[in-house]
């Protein structure tokens, strides 16, 4: 199977709280009309990108019902959903982020915790 731009992505699972953002093209100049060399803009440390994937959330322990021995044992986890989603514009802190190079396009895993402000298009 041939990786496309379509799904080649579809293989990724985010774990946990975190979301995979690929960042937003930065201006190439300043409001006065300066250009800027390609690296200036990523050392920024507040960053902002488009939201690519999203973990489930936050786990939730469950709990500790008294099981009978004949019961089935199997555990479901359920969590707490993130109010991130995917195609959301995120304005992240850079220091909480892991830089991850997939397919040769850089892409950051971030926690929750690090987005500072969500951009939605549609109404919440």
């Amino acid at each position: 199977m041939q990786l496309t731009s379509d799904n080649k992505l579809k293989k990724i699972i985010v774990v946990g709280d975190r979301v995979l953002i690929r960042l937003k093209k930065p201006n190439e100049k300043t409001g006065s009309g300066l250009y800027l060399p390609p690296g200036v803009q990523e050392k920024e440390k507040v960053q902002q990108g488009y939201i690519i994937k999203v973990g489930p959330g936050y786990p939730i322990p469950v709990a500790a019902d008294d099981h009978e021995p004949w019961m089935d044992t199997e555990e479901k986890v359920k969590y707490v959903p993130l109010q991130a989603r995917e195609g959301d514009l995120a304005i992240f802190i850079l220091s909480g982020a892991h830089e991850v190079v997939y397919e040769g396009e850089k892409y950051y895993i971030v926690s929750q915790s690090a987005i500072l402000m969500l951009e939605r298009e549609q109404d919440l």
